[in-house]
């Protein structure tokens, strides 16, 4: 077996995704004639790092599944260049490189095989376009990857592609040897609770990190300690992070926020200011992620901020029909208007030009 298939995450790297992470979702950065934008594509790394994040997910949904197609042949371009940015910052920090991992077994462990050759820590292993696998089946793919490389963990929502596994299918996901986290984003409170009770009743519960991915609730999914009962004694658990299509944007905000929230949560003072928090971020999610019409303009709608601060060209996306959604401007127009503490426009202006340098 090749030197570089390994499967543990580093000491100090374990203990920062328990302690709780800022992991941006990257985004692919195109031209106008939608092929790789390669300074756009590193800068863009570039201000992770700088912003704060813990992590980047690379390969995932934001930066859209067709870069897997073979006519377009990018998942090993986008992955190389975010590793090659974060090595050569030598960050004196922990900064989990994840990968997008797709797709039945053979493709996953191809595809997982292909992460750890160009230096990622784990992958976040997408359970879409398997509608027709039983969920045992899915467990044994997941043991096989998890194998391979740290696996996180994807809830996904089934409105984007995902579907709804039962609470039997969590326990014994939570017991995989290799699962490291999971990200819960079926932006449903029934089904969140069943992932996170599933872990507190595994003898893995300890090993396993929480992240959301619920971009209608982070703030509370954040502040929540949820305890259950298990054979007869409470055990709690907290959802310490977040791994977030949200955060590719406003980013450096964002690290401020789950500062915050951890600060608060030691305290024990959750001020009742923080659900009207919640739902400012919220409100700005509904403007990025374009629930309005059924998500059809969330890789747009944070593409369409990240032109605005001069950190991609345009919004251009592999699939010439995604684009923004009528009215989807104004209503991030609104944002920048009624949330300007949100925003991270000044950050990225003092910053930006050492990132688009070419280095």
């Amino acid at each position: 077996m090749p030197s570089y298939l390994r499967r543990d995450l580093s000491t100090s790297k374990l203990q920062a995704l328990h302690e709780g992470l800022v992991i941006p979702a990257h985004p692919l950065a195109l031209d106008e004639n939608r092929q790789l934008d390669e300074q756009h594509q590193r800068a863009l790394t570039r201000y992770y790092m700088a912003a704060g994040a813990g992590g980047v997910a690379v390969g995932v949904h934001s930066t859209q599944f067709e870069i897997r197609n073979k006519d377009v042949n990018l998942l090993e371009p986008v992955l190389r260049m975010a590793s090659e940015e974060i090595d050569k910052a030598g960050l004196q920090r922990p900064f989990i490189k994840v990968a997008g991992i797709c797709g039945p077994t053979k493709q996953a462990l191809e595809e997982s095989e292909l992460a750890l050759k160009l230096g990622y820590d784990a992958g976040l292993l997408s359970m879409g376009g398997l509608k027709d696998w039983t969920e045992a089946d899915i467990l044994e793919r997941t043991r096989a990857v998890a194998g391979q490389i740290p696996v996180i963990g994807f809830y996904l929502q089934p409105s984007v592609g995902g579907r709804i596994f039962s609470f039997d299918f969590w326990r014994q996901f939570a017991e995989i040897p290799g699962l490291v986290a999971i990200k819960m984003a079926p932006f449903n409170r029934y089904q969140t609770i069943d992932v996170v009770r599933a872990v507190c009743y595994s003898s893995r519960r300890d090993e396993i990190a929480l992240y959301t991915g619920n971009d209608d609730n982070i703030v509370n999914d954040l502040l929540t300690t949820y305890r259950f009962q298990v054979n007869g004694a409470p055990v709690e658990k907290n959802i310490v992070g977040g791994l977030l299509g949200h955060w590719a944007v406003w980013t450096q905000k964002a690290v401020e926020l789950l500062e915050e929230i951890k600060q608060a949560r030691n305290r024990g003072e959750i001020d009742k200011e923080w659900l009207t928090r919640n739902i400012e971020v919220t409100e700005a999610n509904a403007a990025f992620f374009d629930p309005a019409h059924h998500f059809d303009g969330c890789i747009p709608g944070i593409h369409e901020v990240l032109r605005r601060q001069g950190l991609l060209k345009g919004t251009w996306c592999l699939n010439p029909n995604e684009v923004l959604s009528p009215g989807q401007v104004e209503e991030i127009d609104r944002m920048y208007a009624e949330y300007p503490h949100l925003n991270d426009d000044a950050f990225v202006t003092k910053h930006l030009e050492q990132w688009l340098a070419n280095k």
